[in-house]
């Protein structure tokens, strides 16, 4: 797993503008069962997501985004592997 944290590089009306594309992507990774939840910091500087994948993967991922291609955050990735976990979370334990 991964916790990815994003801290943005531009203002936020650029992110804003952004938003739409940026939440269609990670649509695309829940619904692959990639990403478990994300949302924004508060306060707003940033962002954060777990991901059920490896730290290449999610750097390969993150690629992708759009605040990434329009270089409007920057990312930074913590792999760790679960100890414990909630019973809630036994569907994330690979």
């Amino acid at each position: 797993m991964v916790i990815i944290t994003s801290k943005y590089t531009k203002p936020l009306e650029v992110i804003d503008s952004l938003l739409a594309e940026h939440r269609a992507f990670l649509a695309e990774y829940y619904k692959q069962s990639k990403f478990i939840v994300s949302g924004p910091q508060n306060p707003r500087v940033g962002g954060a997501i777990i991901a059920n994948v490896g730290i290449d993967e999610a750097r390969e991922i993150m690629k992708k985004d759009p605040f990434t291609i329009h270089g409007a955050a920057e990312y930074s990735f913590i792999e760790f592997t679960p100890g414990s976990h909630d019973p809630r979370f036994a569907c994330f334990m690979k």
